[in-house]
């Protein structure tokens, strides 16, 4: 039945959050149309669209009930490049693997993991 899987961020500060995860994040671009931008994003989309509101620091989950979450090789790498570019990342070691929060211009949350996890390689089986 569902041929294509994606997610629809609403945001006050619509520029600077497509050059957040276009430039910051690098996920391409695959389609714009005013007040529109749709990149990929893994196997489906992120589709970015004005009439959200943004909050200058982290939203709470009442505020935004979801992370979109980023798999990576190596979190401490990854966090490593984010902050380079002058992204705040705080990263946590967890019994259950590694992550890496940090937020968007609009202050929406956003998550590195650590893609070693046997829950997301064919080892679990």
């Amino acid at each position: 039945m569902i041929e294509c899987h994606g997610l629809i961020l609403f945001t006050e500060r619509y520029e600077a959050c497509v050059e957040f995860y276009q430039t910051k994040l690098g996920l391409p671009l695959w389609y714009e149309k005013p007040g529109l931008t749709c990149l990929r994003f893994g196997d489906g989309y992120l589709m970015i669209e004005t009439g959200g509101r943004a909050e200058v620091t982290r939203k709470d989950i009442s505020q935004n009930p979801v992370a979109l979450r980023f798999n990576v090789s190596d979190v401490k790498a990854a966090a490593s490049l984010l902050e380079a570019q002058g992204v705040p990342v705080e990263v946590k070691m967890h019994d259950w693997g590694t992550t890496g929060a940090f937020i968007d211009p609009d202050g929406n949350v956003c998550s590195l993991k650590n893609a070693d996890d046997p829950f997301f390689t064919d080892e679990q089986g």
